[in-house]
């Protein structure tokens, strides 16, 4: 057994599977979001998580979406969204940045 699989055993003994940091705001299959924009795609959880903060700290609402859980190491297929109607103001920002 390799030491990856020695610490997720660890770790689902003390109480859960392995996860990302931030995977919190990450929301998954949560249809709520179906009609906001897509601004960004990301394959990482921590890029994605910077530039919703930096929308975020410009006045601009935005959440991380999945259509499927995250690996262990926050990588998949997240999306950065916008409410509709804000994505050409979040995509001014991201390009001026």
């Amino acid at each position: 057994m390799d030491l990856r699989s020695r610490l997720a055993r660890i770790g689902r003994a003390l109480g859960g599977e392995p996860h990302a940091d931030g995977e919190a705001e990450l929301h998954i299959g949560d249809a709520r979001f179906d009609d906001w924009e897509v601004v960004r795609d990301f394959g990482e959880l921590e890029g994605a998580r910077a530039w919703r903060q930096y929308l975020g700290e410009r006045g601009v609402d935005s959440v991380l979406t999945a259509d499927y859980p995250l690996d262990e190491f926050g990588r998949g297929d997240i999306a950065l969204r916008v409410p509709p109607g804000r994505w050409s103001e979040a995509e001014q920002l991201l390009d001026d940045s």
